[in-house]
Protein backbone atom coordinates (compact mmCIF):
# COMPACT_ATOMS: atom_id res chain seq x y z
CA UNK A 1 0.00 0.00 0.00
CA UNK A 2 1.07 3.41 -1.14
CA UNK A 3 1.43 5.89 1.58
CA UNK A 4 -0.33 8.87 0.57
CA UNK A 5 -0.60 12.62 1.97
CA UNK A 6 -2.55 15.82 1.43
CA UNK A 7 -0.90 19.16 0.23
CA UNK A 8 -1.20 20.73 4.05
CA UNK A 9 0.58 17.93 5.33
CA UNK A 10 3.24 18.28 1.98
CA UNK A 11 3.71 22.26 2.90
CA UNK A 12 4.67 21.24 6.62
CA UNK A 13 7.48 18.59 5.29
CA UNK A 14 9.12 20.51 2.98
CA UNK A 15 9.45 23.23 5.81
CA UNK A 16 10.66 21.31 7.97
CA UNK A 17 13.30 19.99 5.23
CA UNK A 18 15.12 16.53 4.70
CA UNK A 19 12.54 15.89 2.25
CA UNK A 20 13.07 15.22 -1.87
CA UNK A 21 10.36 16.14 -3.64
CA UNK A 22 9.88 14.50 -7.67
CA UNK A 23 7.27 15.91 -9.88
CA UNK A 24 6.90 13.29 -12.20
CA UNK A 25 5.10 15.46 -15.23
CA UNK A 26 6.48 16.50 -18.72
CA UNK A 27 9.07 19.29 -18.89
CA UNK A 28 6.32 21.66 -20.29
CA UNK A 29 3.91 20.91 -17.51
CA UNK A 30 6.78 21.86 -15.49
CA UNK A 31 7.42 24.87 -16.52
CA UNK A 32 4.05 25.95 -16.59
CA UNK A 33 3.80 25.54 -12.60
CA UNK A 34 5.18 23.45 -9.90
CA UNK A 35 5.83 23.14 -6.58
CA UNK A 36 8.77 25.49 -5.34
CA UNK A 37 11.53 23.12 -4.66
CA UNK A 38 10.35 20.34 -6.65
CA UNK A 39 12.95 18.49 -8.61
CA UNK A 40 11.77 17.23 -12.35
CA UNK A 41 12.26 13.55 -13.28
CA UNK A 42 9.34 12.72 -15.26
CA UNK A 43 7.58 9.32 -15.15
CA UNK A 44 9.35 7.76 -18.54
CA UNK A 45 12.45 8.79 -16.81
CA UNK A 46 12.70 7.32 -13.81
CA UNK A 47 13.64 3.85 -14.37
CA UNK A 48 17.08 5.74 -15.00
CA UNK A 49 17.10 8.15 -12.23
CA UNK A 50 15.62 5.93 -9.42
CA UNK A 51 18.72 5.46 -7.85
CA UNK A 52 19.51 8.62 -7.05
CA UNK A 53 16.88 8.62 -4.74
CA UNK A 54 18.11 6.71 -2.16
CA UNK A 55 19.38 8.72 1.32
CA UNK A 56 18.26 9.60 4.51
CA UNK A 57 15.34 12.01 3.05
CA UNK A 58 11.63 11.38 2.63
CA UNK A 59 10.94 10.77 -0.63
CA UNK A 60 7.43 12.56 -1.45
CA UNK A 61 6.48 12.50 -5.39
CA UNK A 62 3.84 14.96 -7.16
CA UNK A 63 2.02 15.15 -10.47
CA UNK A 64 -0.84 17.11 -11.64
CA UNK A 65 -3.78 14.95 -10.06
CA UNK A 66 -2.25 12.12 -8.09
CA UNK A 67 -2.24 9.94 -11.15
CA UNK A 68 1.14 9.51 -12.69
CA UNK A 69 2.37 10.30 -9.11
CA UNK A 70 1.03 7.38 -8.13
CA UNK A 71 2.43 5.52 -10.33
CA UNK A 72 6.05 6.17 -10.41
CA UNK A 73 5.53 5.86 -5.90
CA UNK A 74 4.48 2.01 -6.98
CA UNK A 75 7.56 1.92 -9.76
CA UNK A 76 9.79 2.97 -6.22
CA UNK A 77 8.45 1.03 -3.93
CA UNK A 78 9.32 -2.21 -6.64
CA UNK A 79 13.00 -1.20 -6.32
CA UNK A 80 12.92 -0.99 -2.57
CA UNK A 81 12.44 2.65 -1.92
CA UNK A 82 9.88 3.98 0.12
CA UNK A 83 7.85 7.31 -1.48
CA UNK A 84 4.61 8.98 -0.70
CA UNK A 85 2.37 10.13 -3.04
CA UNK A 86 0.65 13.73 -2.83
CA UNK A 87 -2.91 13.63 -3.19
CA UNK A 88 -4.23 15.86 -5.47
CA UNK A 89 -1.12 17.05 -7.23
CA UNK A 90 0.81 20.11 -8.08
CA UNK A 91 -3.80 21.19 -9.42
CA UNK A 92 -4.63 20.63 -5.40
CA UNK A 93 -1.28 22.44 -4.50
CA UNK A 94 -2.31 25.43 -6.60
CA UNK A 95 -5.60 25.75 -5.62
CA UNK A 96 -5.10 25.69 -2.20
CA UNK A 97 -3.51 29.40 -2.69
CA UNK A 98 -0.29 28.04 -2.23
CA UNK A 99 3.02 30.10 -4.34
CA UNK A 100 4.03 28.03 -7.07
CA UNK A 101 7.01 28.86 -9.44
CA UNK A 102 7.10 28.81 -13.18
CA UNK A 103 9.20 28.91 -16.34
CA UNK A 104 12.49 26.65 -17.06
CA UNK A 105 14.60 26.31 -13.93
CA UNK A 106 17.70 28.53 -14.29
CA UNK A 107 21.20 26.00 -13.87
Amino acid sequence: MIQEIEVDELEVRLQGGSVTLIDVRMPDEFDQQRVPGAVLIPLPDLPQHFESLTGDADVLVICQSGGRSLRACEFLASKGITAINIAGGTMAWAQSGRAVESGPIQP
